[in-house]
């Protein structure tokens, strides 16, 4: 089988790339609990090259981005965020499109298995060893997630989606989920407690059939997860984000869209993911997210929270204060929040860089 091969699909592929730099022996698919989204819908963007000085100086290690476009690759080489082309790139792991299963195109639904499988027996025959391959759900896969314990995937997505999560398991890959506190909130604000949602103090819920309390609203989506899975037979898969942010800017109808709200679930989800520690169902199982995003994209289509989910203005100042440096000074309000108060990244993560670069690859039907 040719490289070529891979290029025959008839969706999107998001091709998750892992590096560690030389003198390292293993790549890590993660190293710590905490990446990002490095999307590029935007024409007022800063430049690669300056988009990996402001990741190394915020300490990011693991990082997914969404094209292949060569600046970014060559922008990303000998750094400690080292991307390069194939063969010389370590590729660990391959997401096979974005929210298929859920999704309004049932022909994909019936396609997504047997890419996986391909995908899987192609990076085989390349010789590509270690590669994961897995592919996002959003929350539209569950019938219910509240209570947790409640989960189970929907009657017309279980058919399809068991027999991926039992190939899965054969080779090891995780459950990817993306996961939105802030379109929970939006969807239904009169019965969420905001506080909630943005790790604030709270009453919490208390999940009555497994006595478990959750005291946030991610880890209550993680957990219902985790109860779908061990429905569908698959107790022992792990469950990691790579998608969840919250919008500093909305329209009219989305009042939670604000600086301070973002700010305070960013910085507040950090804070979380330092401690290393996992959910009420889940304590040994260290959590693991990839926010979204790094910068505001403002040529995305759809409600103005779409364009403004970014850590960063399109110009590498900081949108809010969690912590971060920007490339320049910001007018973003200035806040008390001190980076001392979170758990350091770098003594609590390993030492070892590991980055995750990923393509968003177009495959004609």
């Amino acid at each position: 089988m040719r490289i070529s091969r891979l290029f025959s699909l008839r969706f999107s592929l998001l091709l998750l790339v892992f590096f560690t730099p030389k003198g390292h022996l293993a790549v890590k698919a993660f190293t710590g609990t905490y990446g990002i989204n490095y999307g590029r819908i935007a024409d007022n963007i800063p430049d690669p090259d300056k988009v990996v000085t402001l990741l190394k100086a915020s300490k990011i290690k693991n990082v997914r981005i969404y094209d292949a476009d060569h600046s970014v690759l060559d922008a990303f080489s000998g750094t400690g965020l080292e991307l390069v082309a194939f063969p010389k790139t370590n590729i660990v792991g391959i997401a096979i499109g974005n929210e298929i299963l859920g999704g309004g195109d049932m022909d994909l639904w019936a396609a997504l298995l047997g890419a996986a499988k391909n995908i899987y027996n192609a990076t085989k025959e390349l010789q590509l060893k270690g590669v994961q391959i897995t592919t996002a759900h959003s929350q539209a896969v569950f019938a219910d997630s509240y209570p947790p314990s409640s989960c189970i995937f929907k009657e017309g997505v279980a058919q399809y989606m068991k027999p991926l999560l039992e190939f899965f398991s054969q080779i090891g890959s995780p459950f990817c989920l993306n996961a939105y506190p802030f379109l929970a909130y939006m969807g239904s604000p009169d019965t969420i407690d905001i506080n909630y949602a943005l790790f604030q103090s709270n009453d919490g819920i208390n999940d009555k059939k497994s006595k478990l309390h959750y005291d946030n609203m991610l880890d209550a989506q993680v957990d219902a997860t985790y109860f779908a899975l061990e429905d569908a037979g698959f107790k022992k898969m792990e469950v990691i984000i790579t998608e969840t942010g919250w919008a500093s800017r909305g329209d009219d109808n989305e009042a939670a869209a604000t600086v301070n709200n973002a700010r305070t679930y960013n910085y507040n989800l950090r804070k979380r993911l330092a401690k290393k520690k996992g959910t009420p169902l889940r304590p040994k199982m260290v959590l693991k997210v990839y926010v979204f995003a790094m910068f505001n994209e403002n040529s995305k289509s759809g409600p103005t929270s779409e364009r403004n989910f970014g850590l960063f203005k399109a110009d590498g100042s900081i949108s809010y204060d969690i912590g971060y440096s920007g490339l320049k000074s910001s007018s973003a309000s200035s806040t008390v929040l001190s980076l001392k108060e979170v758990l350091t990244e770098g003594r609590s993560w390993s030492c070892t860089f590991a980055a995750c670069a990923s393509a968003l690859l177009l495959f004609l039907r």
